[in-house]
């Protein structure tokens, strides 16, 4: 995440809604992508009026009464229940930073009433009142748990399910992941170069999905998975690989953009060469595109270390609990080459 500042040199941070030092209201413009004053050009999101849930802000012209992040909600919890709120406001603002990490990637992202065939929406619904209520993504529909919000209910099915880690911002990074796949290559000819690409970096995504889930729970991942994926769970299928991936690149650029912009910079780390090289039949820029991711992945392993190093200090658990092999490399590799051809 960028640095932001007031008109009155008070730092202010992506969630302010109010300078500290001069009671200026100001908000978030996503077009921009900087917090500004609200003025005759621009007013607050209609969730942040109503409930102090969203800084984002609307241009005054439009006639929209919600902010861009708040537009692609299909469906949220009955906000008449305090406990509701307070979840809710949580779950909103890991979804604006994943959206802000997604805009910076000139990812378009149309709703789903603007767009039925290419566009989002999200549901936000309590599985404890709707129990049969299915998480996950289907047809450009995101659907989350409200309890995701609550730290214990999280932290629980972090260990039941045996995660290393298990946050809000990394679940929507995730199901965006998912949506992506859905909106940019599941509907091409399995000849075409991006989906051939997909298959022989991530593996056959034409194996049944819910086998290799029951698989997974039942029996875990294979001994080495370590050297082959991001996480356990991607072990599972290679739409979960792909998602878990697509989580981790995420990661490593809002990171990095956090990171450089407090001037912290990170020295490289060994990673052969050979691990950040594309699949064959897919069109890169320049010979360098290989080369500058290369040195990207390694200064990203060297920062991990030092934010590791550091959590330590304080006796807290790595903060980085993620091995990046050469394998994981050639997949965020794939990752970051995406990235740059949906925009």
């Amino acid at each position: 995440m960028r640095s932001f500042s007031c008109a009155c040199g008070n730092a202010l941070f992506f969630e302010s809604s109010r300078c500290l030092k001069c009671g200026l209201d100001v908000g978030y413009e996503p077009v921009k992508g900087l917090i500004r004053r609200i003025d005759k050009n621009f007013r607050l999101c209609s969730n942040g009026q109503r409930y102090a849930a969203c800084n984002w802000l609307v241009p005054t012209s439009f006639s929209e009464a919600f902010c861009t992040s708040c537009r692609l909600n299909r469906t949220i919890p009955d906000l008449s229940n305090a406990l509701n709120r307070q979840h809710w406001s949580l779950m909103e603002a890991a979804k604006r930073r994943l959206l802000h990490t997604l805009i910076g990637l000139h990812i378009p992202l149309p709703t789903l009433a603007e767009d039925p065939q290419n566009g989002l929406a999200f549901d936000i619904v309590s599985t404890t009142l709707n129990p049969a209520a299915t998480t996950g993504h289907l047809s450009g529909v995101i659907t989350v748990s409200l309890e995701e919000a609550d730290d214990t209910w999280r932290q629980i099915n972090r260990q039941q399910l045996g995660e290393a880690s298990r946050t809000l911002l990394g679940h929507f990074r995730h199901e965006s992941g998912h949506y992506l796949w859905y909106r940019c290559l599941s509907r091409l000819e399995w000849t075409h170069p991006w989906r051939m690409a997909f298959r022989e970096v991530f593996g056959n995504e034409a194996l049944h999905y819910s086998d290799g889930l029951a698989r997974h729970y039942q029996y875990g991942p294979p001994a080495d998975w370590q050297q082959n994926y991001i996480s356990a769970y991607a072990a599972s299928h290679p739409w979960e690989d792909w998602a878990e991936t697509w989580a981790h690149y995420l990661q490593m650029v809002d990171g990095f953009e956090t990171c450089e912009q407090l001037g912290i910079r990170s020295s490289e780390a060994p990673l052969p060469a050979s691990a950040c090289t594309l699949p064959t039949g897919l069109e890169t820029d320049s010979a360098s595109e290989d080369a500058n991711f290369h040195s990207l992945i390694q200064r990203w392993i060297s920062l991990a270390s030092m934010m590791n190093e550091i959590s330590r200090s304080f006796g807290a658990a790595f903060l980085y609990p993620y091995v990046i092999s050469p394998a994981v490399a050639r997949k965020l590799r794939l990752a970051h080459y995406f990235a740059k051809v949906w925009r």
